[in-house]
């Protein structure tokens, strides 16, 4: 089994995400029970029996809290870590701070369909998903993955659609496949590599 450990983790629920908000670059805290996902994330990742050697996040604090209580969670807390807006979510531009619904009857089901659900296609003064991966994969390249290939064993706290930049990547996912993908709150997605950076074997910690 390959020693090359890469475990990416989306932040646990936050205030938005209950009220049914889009958050992208808002920095919005965690609920309780995102505080509860965060930590059963990490009980997840100890009682598998992994130690990690330094970890990622982005510069928004669910996703920097979500990581604290990870770490605390497996006695961890002293690793380095690293913080960039390079992994920070997709950032939604006019949309953020907006109700889903109250979005969709202003511009409509389909736009808003469209606008969260297609690759290519960026809200107004937003990103789209190619957009996001065009700052993620970058980092992932430059930063994360050398360390994970000599060996590192990496961990990774981020949003859903930084994420799925990197998962495309990882399991070779078309742009269709990846914006219909669906990554929970809370869930550790195990990868380990080969040594030519592709997955030897994934685990979802879902259950």
């Amino acid at each position: 089994m390959s020693d090359r450990l890469l475990v990416l983790v989306r932040h646990g629920q936050s205030d938005w995400n209950l009220k049914n908000l889009f958050t992208g670059w808002r920095d919005i805290g965690l609920t309780e029970k995102g505080i509860d996902e965060a930590r059963a994330a990490g009980k997840k990742l100890k009682a598998q029996g992994l130690h990690f050697d330094v970890a990622f996040t982005s510069a928004l604090v669910r996703a920097q809290r979500s990581l604290d209580l990870m770490l605390e969670e497996m006695g961890q807390t002293d690793i380095t870590v690293f913080k960039d807006q390079a992994l920070n979510e997709r950032d939604y531009g006019d949309l953020s701070g907006l109700n889903k619904d109250d979005a969709r009857k202003k511009w409509g089901e389909e736009q808003v369909h469209i606008w969260r659900r297609s690759y290519d296609v960026a809200p107004p003064g937003g990103e789209s998903l190619k957009d996001t991966a065009a700052r993620v994969l970058p980092y992932y390249i430059q930063d994360i993955m050398p360390r994970v290939l000599r060996g590192d064993n990496v961990l990774v706290s981020a949003h859903g659609n930084s994420l799925r930049a990197l998962i495309m990547v990882l399991e070779h996912l078309s742009p269709k496949e990846i914006v219909e993908r669906e990554i929970a709150t809370g869930v550790p997605l195990i990868h380990r590599l080969n040594a030519d950076s592709t997955v030897a074997e994934m685990k979802d910690l879902a259950a």
